[in-house]
């Protein structure tokens, strides 16, 4: 049957075909390159404090108490995330995303380089682990303003019909540096004794993060303020919100989105942080463990990839959903698969956890941009990423090994806590919409989209001419 031009669809491409302008693609490459070391130095952090720190920094307790107090070390920097999510989310969205992305970049290299030249408990005592909390504490400020500035960099630099992606690209920036540290420490564990490992081995990877900002402040001083920020700001006049202003107006939307985003963190961490001591206490060896990890966050990957395109095409939400549905099957088998002792099972396990979580993070960026106007975007994004991550990323490793020692060894609580957190979060996602597009039109998703009129062209409009021709 012949559509009549008012209800004519055209194709949407899956990869759309118009060329991205270069500062867009200056964008992606200096968002993904900064995501990617702050997430480095995020999940070397993680790694160690599974691993090394209860060793190093926390000897004079029992073993139990020793990972039980690295792994609250590690939630520090959960709980100063959304103090730099405020923060920087503030100055971002009041001075622009440029120069905060790069205030945030020179803190995480310089927290990293110091915890990585930190003398042990043995030889300073108790300022050894107060210095690494306070380096933490660094870490997380910096990455609660990294994380969604980054997103908000690439997305408003995007052509419209692949935001998704471009904020997808940022995600990859998490799975990309647990590859790149699980492998460098699997290299590192089987190359070096246990001795020479615990004594200077760990200490690399935080300290090769001075070269990495060096490139990093060169990549990033290349990329221009977006285009939405400053016409944003024209037509309001500059005007600038603070913090209160959007809980007040937009709180119950914060709150939403981050029990959303909750399938994903909880999955995330429980698998690649809880899961790393898990393993290393139940049967693998610590390079067996990095490289199970390695390779299930290099699947990711390609998770994130897809997610990315697939949710420019069918919605953020709906990615989000799918991603979190296959987290809820990996939740009840997980640890049944772990405990059989199989290498290759635990492996596939793994990685269908990490993949079906890295797939829903794809809708991530995109869902939260688009539910806040620009002036108020970077508060409101960083303060529901940085507070999803504070409510149920962080708790997550320290919970997980409480519960484990209370229940004489027992997962079923673990899981049971991890189920019901993934259906909340599935019912809170089927009763929320889709956000407006950047610009605050109404975004239209499906494999088919209507050919607009010239006069009612929307954004929309990339999207469809890119399908007929």
């Amino acid at each position: 049957m012949i559509q009549s031009p008012s209800t004519q669809a055209a194709r949407r491409p899956l990869r759309p075909s118009t060329p991205a302008p270069a500062e867009a693609r200056r964008a992606v490459l200096s968002g993904t390159f900064g995501s990617a070391l702050e997430w480095f130095d995020f999940a070397v952090y993680g790694a160690m404090a599974a691993t090394v720190f209860p060793v190093v920094f926390f000897n004079e307790l029992s073993p139990a108490m020793g990972l039980l107090a690295s792994f609250a070390t590690f939630g520090v920097g959960f709980f100063a995330r959304p103090l730099g999510g405020i923060l920087f989310g503030h100055l971002g969205d009041r001075f622009g995303r440029r120069k905060i992305l790069l205030t945030t970049f020179i803190l995480m290299g310089a927290a990293s380089m110091v915890i990585g030249l930190l003398p042990a408990y043995s030889a300073i005592g108790f300022i050894a682990p107060l210095a690494l909390v306070l380096m933490r504490f660094i870490q997380g400020i910096a990455l609660g303003g990294e994380a969604t500035g980054a997103q908000l960099m690439t997305m408003e630099h995007a052509p419209a019909d692949r935001r998704a992606f471009y904020g997808a690209l940022m995600a990859m920036g998490s799975p990309i540096s647990q590859v790149l540290a699980n492998l460098m420490l699997a290299v590192l564990s089987g190359v070096l004794s246990k001795q020479d490992f615990l004594a200077w081995g760990w200490r690399l990877p935080f300290l090769l993060s001075i070269l990495l900002v060096a490139v990093g402040i060169y990549i990033r001083l290349k990329v221009e303020e977006t285009p939405v920020f400053k016409k944003g700001m024209e037509e309001l006049g500059a005007e600038s919100t603070n913090p209160a202003i959007v809980i007040k107006t937009h709180g119950v939307t914060i709150l939403r989105l981050m029990l959303a985003f909750a399938p994903i963190v909880v999955t995330f961490y429980i698998v690649s942080v809880f899961g790393i001591s898990y393993l290393t206490t139940h049967g693998y060896a610590q390079s067996e463990t990095f490289t199970i990890i390695m390779i299930s966050n290099l699947l990711s990957v390609v998770a994130i990839w897809w997610g990315g395109r697939l949710a420019d095409v069918y919605g953020r939400r709906k990615i989000l959903m799918i991603g979190s549905f296959f987290t809820l099957v990996a939740a009840f088998v997980f640890f049944q698969v772990v405990d059989l002792h199989s290498f290759p099972l635990t492996l596939a396990v793994v990685a269908f956890a990490l993949v079906s979580a890295q797939f829903g993070n794809a809708g991530q960026g995109a869902l939260f941009a688009e539910a806040f106007p620009t002036h108020m975007r970077y508060t409101g994004s960083a303060l529901a990423l940085t507070g999803s991550n504070l409510v149920f990323a962080a708790p997550a490793p320290f919970l997980a090994s409480w519960l484990l020692s209370i229940s004489g060894g027992s997962t079923l609580s673990i899981t049971i806590a991890w189920v019901v957190i993934i259906v909340a979060a599935l019912v809170n996602m089927l009763l929320m919409g889709d956000g407006k597009t950047l610009e605050g039109h109404k975004q239209r998703f499906g494999r088919h989209v209507p050919v607009p009129a010239p006069a009612d062209e929307t954004e929309t409009e990339t999207a469809a001419k890119a399908a007929v021709n």
